[in-house]
């Protein structure tokens, strides 16, 4: 019996109440947006189904109204548990406005919990999270005070603590893949990522419920190969053809970002000399040859692309904790997934890796960091963000490496011939003396012996015992007035204060 079925019928699947799991990418990465938008259609038309509550591991969406908006209506949804909410700008607003019950998890504990979920067991024991806002102890990961259940709970062993994030009862399963036979087996063969979809599929069946998958063409039974296969059809009851889907946003399709053929990177992803290609410049210097490296979104993506312009891209194993190993992180709206990726494996299995002292180092992004070396990526303004695979990779990695621009808002800079020169100074402070919200901990990082560091276009610092400690300036700065007057707090000054390389400042 084929399982193919129309938008309409996979919509009438989701009954009131239901609780969904939804994966995914952001940027419309692996968006079942077809699916998302029936579903969406009937709840217009019908106001059914109505009262719902939302998973979804990684940001999700297109900030045009795609992913998790498309639930976006007063009344569809109840509750959204997400690890991050930028792409989702509505359901983001709905949260903000105290419409919804609204929580952020990390992506990491989300992939692993759907995964004990599929199990029957009770919950997840992890570290990943402590001393920050989504500790039961801090903010336990509410958005809004209309949120008041709890998630988690702080579980004591051998003089450790650690969070015991809890398992909850799951209806239905979205997905995309690329193709599916008559019987449901579905590829992931044109796809940048395969997220946590097997594990999704299996929870949901387990629990009782219903999963739908999107795909962009039907094959017959036997066409397949056994090994193409990340979703088995037994775990699979409804396929919805979408023979327009996207890679994603940005990207119709890509045979290098799917890894069905290498090849050079697009003109558009060379990155011209501003100050984004001398703080990623900076932060490869950081890295030795043999290490392995995650690069997050923003900022850090670019480390990828010098270290290939420079030679270096063999020197170091890159990898992003939406399954990639190997290549060079795509960047914008397609940052998730890689040129000529080396493997694509299962996201759960990734932060798996990540959270058992996989990483070397990680070059992460801040909006802002304080003088216990706390860091804010989380919230800002009054609006919730979410962290995404921040806390999994920030907590595990052995190395740390925060870049962001020493300034936000107005911030102009030229930079060559060896210098830098700040044409508009940025009207808001990133070095403060306390942030917003606590993503990383810095009173954490040094209990646990990890090193840390600061990269700005400007200056450089380190995570000592004594406090923050600024080690670099850039050629052209001056320190007063360029530095210390812009800080919040007074940073302890090294004895050997040096120049950054004049050469991170050349064109070539």
């Amino acid at each position: 019996m084929s399982k193919i079925m129309s938008v309409e019928e996979a919509a009438r699947c989701i009954q009131d109440g239901d609780a969904i799991w939804l994966s995914g990418g952001g940027g419309g990465i692996n968006d079942p947006d077809l699916l998302l938008g029936g579903i969406e259609k009937r709840f217009l038309d019908t106001g059914s189904p109505k009262a719902l509550t939302l998973y979804h591991s990684a940001g999700m969406g297109d900030k045009k109204g795609g992913g998790p908006d498309h639930f976006a209506h007063k009344g569809m949804v109840r509750k959204v548990v997400g690890s991050h909410w930028t792409w989702s700008v509505r359901m983001q607003r709905l949260a903000a406005d105290n419409e919804i019950d609204a929580y952020v998890l990390p992506q990491g504990v989300m992939t692993q919990l759907v995964r004990e979920i599929a199990a029957g067991r009770p919950g997840l024991i992890t570290k990943v999270g402590l001393r920050t806002f989504v500790d039961p102890r801090v903010e336990g990961g509410r958005l809004n005070e209309r949120s008041k259940e709890e998630l988690s709970f702080l579980f004591h062993h051998d003089v450790n603590d650690y969070i015991f994030y809890k398992t909850f009862p799951l209806n239905i399963a979205l997905l995309r893949g690329s193709v599916a036979d008559e019987d449901g087996n579905v590829s992931f063969e044109d796809e940048g990522l395969v997220t946590e979809a097997l594990s999704q599929a299996q929870a949901v069946k387990n629990c009782g419920g219903k999963v739908l998958c999107q795909v962009k063409r039907v094959v017959k039974n036997g066409e397949l190969k056994p090994n193409q296969v990340i979703v088995p059809g037994i775990f699979v009851d409804g396929i919805v053809v979408d023979p327009k889907q996207r890679m994603s946003m940005k990207t119709d399709y890509s045979e290098i970002l799917s890894g069905k053929r290498r090849g050079p990177l697009p003109e558009e992803e060379k990155m011209p000399l501003d100050f984004r290609k001398v703080i990623a410049r900076r932060a490869a210097m950081e890295l030795k040859k043999g290490d392995i490296v995650n690069l997050g979104f923003g900022v850090p993506a670019g480390v990828g692309k010098v270290l290939e312009e420079s030679g270096r891209g063999r020197d170091v194993y890159l990898s992003l904790e939406q399954g990639i190993i190997g290549g060079v992180p795509a960047t914008g709206s397609d940052f998730g997934i890689a040129y000529n990726a080396g493997a694509i494996v299962c996201e759960t299995n990734q932060f798996d890796w990540y959270d058992g002292g996989g990483l070397d180092v990680a070059v992460l992004s801040f909006a802002e960091f304080d003088q216990e070396g706390n860091v804010n990526v989380s919230k800002f303004n009054g609006l919730a963000n979410g962290v995404g695979g921040f806390i999994n990779i920030s907590q595990s990695a052995k190395k740390v490496v925060f870049v962001g621009s020493f300034t936000a808002k107005g911030l102009l800079q030229e930079c060559g011939g060896g210098r830098l020169r700040i044409v508009e100074e940025g009207s808001c402070k990133k070095l403060v003396s306390r942030v917003q919200q606590i993503s990383f901990s810095g009173r954490y990082a040094l209990e646990t012996g990890q090193e840390v560091v600061f990269v700005t276009e400007r200056a450089v610092f380190r995570l000592r015992e004594k406090g923050i400690e600024l080690l670099e300036i850039a050629p052209g700065v001056r320190l007063q007035e360029d530095v210390l007057d812009l800080m919040e707090f007074e940073p302890v000054i090294s004895g050997e204060l040096r120049r950054m390389d004049e050469g991170i400042f050349e064109e070539e």
